[in-house]
């Protein structure tokens, strides 16, 4: 596709979607397609409209909701100054929001990204403000994927034209993610091209008339360098426009800059008066990551980040993270004191809506219909890489399940050719080694199977399919096309004529720090080609890098620590167009654990909510944070290094404990629902039952009941300990919480049920490599079935939970999170699991306890060890064996 095409189209679609824009009411499909043949024979352009409709129709139903913060409710600030200050021109904010109309962005979302922009700059400090020295320390939390990057670019911008002099943009801890940031700036906010062979040329929103081009002192190619800004000659208040540095989150480099700044630029007393400074921490938790290497030590990272704060009398710290327990709260060992109660973001807290249109944990993993499309699970990785591999482990041969994602990723880029998105770029990522070498081995392995269907599709797929069906290659296309995308709204013949097309612009990669291949996506968009690209790497394909077109993603890793495993999950984003033909290859155990992130990351969001309600602070969320039952899996590892026990607090305020592993035997499950028919036959202590429309529900039972029977509940040995936590904390908050309810989940079709005061099963699915002896670990380490939690509620609890779901915007879908929000006691949930499987026989009793919101400073203390560790976090990666540091 040419260039003149491409920017024809954008044009047709920029114009429709301005059009659509204005109209009362949502229009139909056809209605788009008639106005936009009407705009397309205005432009004299005939080609093809699909793209362009699906464009308009995608941004028609985007929305995003305000987001909310949670702020220091003591402070002296005035978070409306942004409003008040008349002398405001916001030539950057404005120029960057054309920009992104130009770049395709939805009206709408361009309009919340500038509110959402403008409330977090009100959360820092007026930079004309009275007062000699202030500072400003605030942490705003996003979704992996989900505009972030175009979030702070935002907020630089709108900071910029508000008075901030000086601002620098800590961008990760590798090269190909600093130079990725470099790029965006450059077209966002500098308005120049940073890459020296380009000349400084304009691009971006320095296209426009009189754009006031900001300086920098970093470019595509370099990181911030004491020498060269040494010798440039220049200090801070030289310049009339701000200046932006985008540096790597590194000693070194922070040192540098902090050299310079004291060196050139601070007075007599050692401090930077005149310049308001903002820095931008994104990834805030990345450095965070336990490592003995100096360079990129947590440590003094930080340290120096506070040091460089330091300087100025004027400045503000905001920290950008999409894992939900961000490691400024939680890691100690990161910080020491100074710098933990320094970066600590006292003054606010800021959670970022998802458009609707985000394509995340909720469609990925939360959502049953979905989900069971998208996630496929690995059972073979192990005989080939095996998670415990180590650095000179030979690989032999790829498994199976990688060979055939491979095979989808050809069908898929295919049939996006066909939908008319031969300019877009359609990405395959391989993750499943730590190392350098056997990264280089997988690809290697990869790259032939990609010559040899590539040799087979080019002599067979003209043919007639009885003589195309016989060779191997084609038969493994045609079996990934009839498993997953027989229902694409495509013949297997239609796509079978297209797969040619497939491997015109077809690139693999190695992408790691040591690699010198580069996933140079931009090029190709210059030249109006849509890359096909398969990239294979560890850490640094992980971490902040955008993969485009992202389509296919096949991941092997054996991490359970919550940041890594959520940076790793590349695959969230939007997918306009071609989100119904992703696919996600996951081990079963990150199945589950990002089932598990996913719906500990509503609840924190849900807890943000409830503590701006109660007119709480972020010290507040940090305390709550810090003991979270999950925020031991973050810092554990360190803690327990020398294998000493360790006594933490922990708070389960608005949380779900269940016993997601279960006795297999049949004794202890026998007197199990003996215990649960005791319990229904005296009315769990002389209350009425009531029915609800998955079984029944006794309301306002003494918690002295509830803690009777699940001390008599026989659980698994390895689920005792948790038992005995969700007690205690039953115990610890009866005093403010007497009263709980009780549900007995007795779904109208199950099986079972014939005896009086005996419950109806719940068919689960029993996964594959169980632990062995009498356990069951269930899918998803989740007993309940969603939306559980609403049974029993009333018409107004249910209505509110869809509001707070909604919020002002009435976007969000409802979670069990929401429904408990709007109860005020503990939820016993009851289950009779009738396992699907062969390896386990039923019924099985299982239990979960839903815990209220709002008991933030009620804790228990529990003791853990690394046996504890392992159990609940398998055998991590060991960063420091990551071949994939930059250095």
């Amino acid at each position: 596709m040419s260039l003149t095409v491409i920017t024809e189209e954008r044009n047709i679609a920029n114009a429709l979607i301005s059009g659509l824009a204005n109209l009362p009411e949502t229009p139909t499909r056809e209605q788009v397609e008639d106005k936009a043949r009407q705009i397309a024979s205005i432009f004299g352009y005939t080609g093809d409209l699909r793209n362009i409709v699906t464009e308009a129709m995608i941004s028609i139903d985007t929305r995003m909701g305000a987001g909310v913060s949670l702020v220091d409710v003591t402070a002296k600030h005035d978070d409306q100054w942004v409003h008040k200050r008349e002398d405001v021109a916001w030539t950057y904010a404005e120029s960057y929001g054309n920009f992104l109309l130009k770049e395709g962005w939805p009206p709408q979302m361009v309009q919340s990204l500038s509110d959402v922009t403008t409330r977090i700059l009100g959360h820092l400090q007026d930079p004309l403000s009275e007062g000699t020295t202030w500072n400003r320390r605030g942490l705003v939390i996003g979704h992996v994927q989900s505009g972030k990057t175009a979030n702070y670019t935002g907020l630089i911008a709108r900071a910029a034209d508000a008075g901030y002099k000086f601002i620098v943009v800590i961008a990760g801890i590798h090269n190909n993610l600093r130079k990725q940031t470099q790029q965006r700036i450059d077209e966002a906010f500098i308005g120049r091209s940073s890459d020296p062979v380009d000349g400084r040329k304009k691009i971006g929103v320095g296209l426009g008339h009189g754009y006031p081009h900001p300086a920098t002192l970093t470019n595509v190619n370099s990181d911030f360098n004491k020498k060269t800004a040494t010798e440039s000659g220049w200090e801070l208040n030289d310049f009339s426009k701000p200046i932006i540095l985008v540096i790597k989150k590194n000693v070194s480099t922070l040192t540098a800059l902090h050299r310079w700044l004291r060196e050139l630029n601070t007075a007599g007393d050692g401090q930077i008066r005149d310049v308001p400074m903002l820095l931008i921490d994104d990834e805030a938790d990345n450095a965070s990551i336990n490592t003995n290497k100096d360079d990129i030590d947590p440590t003094k990272t930080n340290a120096r980040i506070r040091e460089i704060l330091s300087l100025f009398a004027k400045s503000c710290y905001v920290g950008y993270t999409a894992t939900p327990f961000a490691n400024i709260f939680i890691n100690p060992d990161a910080y020491d004191p100074d710098v933990r109660d320094d970066l600590f973001p006292r003054d606010f807290i800021y959670c970022l809506d998802a458009p609707t249109t985000y394509f995340g944990a909720e469609k990925v993993f939360l959502d049953d219909e979905t989900s069971q499309s998208i996630v496929k699970p690995i059972d073979d990785c192990e005989d080939f890489i095996p998670y415990n591999h180590k650095r000179d482990d030979a690989v032999h041969e790829l498994p199976p399940s990688l060979y055939r994602a491979l095979d989808e990723f050809v069908i898929a880029r295919a049939i996006r050719n066909l939908r008319g998105q031969t300019g877009s770029h359609c990405s395959m990522m391989v993750n499943v080694s730590r190392f350098v070498p056997v990264q280089k081995a997988v690809r290697d392995f990869l790259s032939l199977r990609e010559k040899k269907i590539r040799e087979a599709v080019l002599a067979n797929y003209a043919m007639q399919e009885e003589v195309s069906s016989r060779n191997t290659y084609m038969q493994g296309l045609k079996r990934a096309f009839d498993a997953e995308y027989a229902d694409a709204g495509l013949t297997w013949a239609e796509v079978k004529a297209a797969l040619s097309g497939v491997f015109e612009h077809l690139h693999l990669y190695v992408i790691n720090s040591k690699s010198d291949e580069v996933l140079d996506y931009a090029r190709y968009a210059k030249e109006g080609v849509g890359l096909t690209a398969v990239a294979v790497g560890g850490l640094s394909l992980s971490r902040g890098l955008t993969i485009e077109g992202l389509t296919v993603s096949y991941m092997y890793r054996n991490t359970k620590m919550y940041d890594t495993l959520m940076q790793m999950g590349r695959w969230f984003g939007y997918r306009p167009g071609f989100e119904d033909l992703c696919r996600v290859h996951l081990s079963r155990d990150s199945i589950n654990w990002y089932s598990h992130i996913a719906d500990a990351a509503e609840e924190l969001v849900q807890q943000v909510k409830r503590m701006r309600r109660d007119r709480l602070s972020p010290k507040d969320f940090g305390l709550y944070v810090r003991s979270h039952p999950d925020s031991l899996l973050i810092t554990a590892a360190n803690k327990m290094r020398s294998g000493q026990e360790v006594t933490v607090e922990q708070s389960f305020s608005g949380r779900l404990r269940e016993s997601y592993i279960v006795s297999t035997d049949p004794d202890v499950n026998a007197r199990n629902l003996a215990l649960i028919g005791d319990h229904w036959r005296s009315g769990f202590g002389g209350r009425p039952e009531e029915s609800t429309e998955k079984g029944v529900i006794f309301r306002d039972v003494p918690v002295e009941v509830i803690d009777d029977f699940l001390t008599r509940f026989e659980c698994h040995s390895t689920f005792a300990g948790q038992k005995s936590d969700v007690v205690s904390y039953l115990e610890r908050i009866a005093t403010k919480r007497p009263l709980a309810d009780v549900l007995l989940i007795s779904p109208s079709g199950g099986s079972g049920g014939e005896h009086p005061f005996t419950l109806r099963n719940q068919v689960r699915v029993v996964g594959k490599d169980q632990p062995n002896g009498t356990s069951w670990r269930l899918n998803k380490d989740r007993v309940a079935s969603r939306g559980d939690e609403k049974l029993g509620l009333s018409d107004a609890q249910r209505n509110e939970a869809r509001t707070l779901a909604g919020g002002e915007d009435g976007l969000g879908a409802v979670s069990d999170a929401h429904y408990r929000m709007v109860r005020n006691k503990p939820l016993l949930m009851i289950h009779s699991l009738e396992p699907k499987g062969e390896a386990v026989t039923g019924p099985i009793a299982a239990f979960g306890v839903s815990f209220p919101y709002g008991d933030y400073s009620t804790t228990i203390n529990v003791v853990v060890n690394k046996v504890w560790l392992q159990q609940m976090q398998g055998y991590a990666d060991d960063p420091d064996d990551e071949d994939d540091y930059d250095a």
